[in-house]
């Protein structure tokens, strides 16, 4: 039988910017799927996606400076 090589679980503090970059990640989508909501109250203004784009990017240069 091969050897299968062992899956490497992440450090806890690479998996907590892992979840972060999830959450940052489904934040901006529910910010553009609401951008062009057929409800006012739920709509997203250009700026909340704005911010909510600008916070997934950070949590990504944050990920990407602990792996790399």
């Amino acid at each position: 039988m091969p050897h299968l090589p062992e899956s490497r679980e992440p450090s806890p503090a690479t998996q907590e910017l892992i979840d972060e970059v999830v959450l940052r990640f489904d934040a901006y989508a529910r910010a553009r799927a609401a951008r062009d909501s057929l409800f006012p109250t739920v709509r997203a203004t250009p700026r909340q996606e704005q911010q909510a784009f600008d916070a997934l990017q950070a949590a990504v240069v944050r990920l990407r400076g602990r792996l790399g």
